[in-house]
């Protein structure tokens, strides 16, 4: 094999290999802040019956209510189910790539 194609083969190899800590950050934050707007605009939208079916989460995650405080409570739940999430795709993604570069 020639150098330029093994330096070509060497930067295909690093591009598509996902970094996990990146997407287990970028993840976390966003399935955080998925739940703390969830429930922070059905508070701020009110009514008689606020989060009816958004109260079912707190069959999943304990102490989770659709008020402020759990509001907040369901930021800390969505950073670390959106961590965990994306950590465990990176890491299942790159054990696929480097057993298909092998």
């Amino acid at each position: 094999m020639s150098v330029k194609k093994e330096t070509t083969k060497k930067i295909h190899n690093r591009i598509i290999r996902i970094q996990t800590e990146v997407l287990a950050f970028v993840m976390a934050i966003v399935c955080g802040l998925i739940f703390w707007i969830a429930t922070a605009w059905l508070l701020i939208k009110g009514g008689p019956n606020v989060g009816q079916h958004l109260q079912l989460l707190k069959q999943y995650l304990p102490g989770y209510s659709v008020s402020w405080g759990g509001s907040f409570l369901g930021l800390l739940y969505g950073l670390v189910i959106g961590g965990v999430v994306g950590w465990a795709i990176a890491v299942i993604y790159n054990r696929i790539v480097d057993f298909r570069n092998q």
